[in-house]
């Protein structure tokens, strides 16, 4: 029977270019992800809007763990997934504008990013709707007879879905080369965990299916790598897959409509004193990875990157009504099926 465990910190060393990227690549996501609240605001684009605020140690330890050729596909709290794996982050801002220059051509918005040239296969609006498709996607390289893992990304809220154990069983049934994550932040919408179930450890729900599961500590870098990377080192190996339910927390509200006055100000304070940001910055600073001034610079260079990409994306051209016929279906020759 597999075992629920927890991922401790760090169980390997880390240089200092590692923390260097950390550092430079959850900036990047924050700064990315407040200044769309502003736009947002401003009403430069509509519809729904989730951001990542407080939750970058997972996709940034993520990338230290994982290769090339790698799949990744999440739900829709989704900007700072393509932008970590290596998306122009102009492309994600003219994708929130709904320009043609954006990364699903604008037909996508916020919910629905997409880049086949990092293999991020999509933002997926149904709430759980990812997970059977982050299956299907393991099966197509198990089929294949590659080596690359799929990283399916889910919420709490989504483990109460019925496809979500109908994926289980299939995947440890055929083995697949998936490693399913939760982003567990507490809340599904304004919903807490403890309202939901009395199973208030989500991992459990993998050791029905003997899936191997962990508890990991989404606050710090250095435990998201070490579970992803020994994940990926399972899965590769053809044992199936592994589900790790990464304890997070997200500083805004579900969406930019959500007040979030569910929760009380001391717990989100608490967690503050928690920042990923933060306790890759201290580890920078007490090591003298980089100098204070050094880590000013770099904000003030993603801080600049920033504003040249909405600018990039508010002079992008609209789609063409016609548009809306294109990419319906597409042609392929299918490389990996045989006659």
């Amino acid at each position: 029977m597999s075992k629920t465990l927890t991922a401790k910190i760090p169980t390997k060393k880390y240089d200092k270019s590692t923390y260097l990227k950390w550092y430079e690549s959850m900036l990047l996501m924050r700064k990315f992800e407040e200044k769309t609240g502003q736009l947002y605001i401003q009403q430069k684009f509509g519809g729904f809007c989730h951001l990542y605020i407080g939750q970058e140690a997972i996709l940034a330890g993520m990338m230290s763990a994982i290769k090339k050729g790698d799949n990744v596909i999440t739900a829709y709290r989704d900007h700072a997934h393509p932008i970590a794996l290596g998306t122009d982050p102009k492309y994600v801002i003219a994708e929130l504008f709904g320009k043609s220059t954006g990364s699903s051509k604008g037909k996508g918005g916020s919910m629905h990013m997409f880049d086949k040239k990092v293999n991020l296969f999509g933002g997926h609006g149904i709430v759980g709707g990812q997970i059977p498709i982050g299956a299907g996607i393991a099966f197509a390289e198990k089929y294949r007879g590659t080596k690359n893992v799929t990283l399916c990304f889910m919420g709490d809220g989504a483990v109460r879905q019925g496809s979500l154990h109908e994926t289980f069983n299939m995947a440890m049934t055929w083995k697949l080369p998936v490693i399913f994550i939760i982003e567990n932040n507490n809340y599904a919408m304004g919903t807490s965990v403890e309202r939901t179930t009395n199973v208030l450890e989500l991992s459990k729900i993998g050791l029905s299916y003997e899936m191997p599961s962990f508890d990991v500590d989404g606050m710090h870098c250095e435990a998201v790598s070490d579970a992803i990377s020994n994940a990926c080192n399972h899965v590769r190996k053809g044992n199936g897959p592994v589900l790790l339910d990464i304890k997070t927390y997200r500083y805004k509200g579900h969406s930019m409509s959500d007040p979030g006055k569910y929760r009380t100000k001391e717990e989100v304070a608490k967690y503050k004193s928690l920042d990923p940001i933060t306790n890759v910055e201290k580890t920078i600073l007490k090591n003298k990875y980089a100098s204070s001034k050094d880590l000013e610079k770099i904000e003030a260079k993603i801080k600049k990157q920033i504003e040249a990409c909405v600018q990039f994306a508010e002079e992008s051209p609209l789609p063409n009504p016609s548009d809306l016929y294109e990419d319906v279906y597409t042609q392929t020759d299918y490389p990996y099926i045989k006659d």
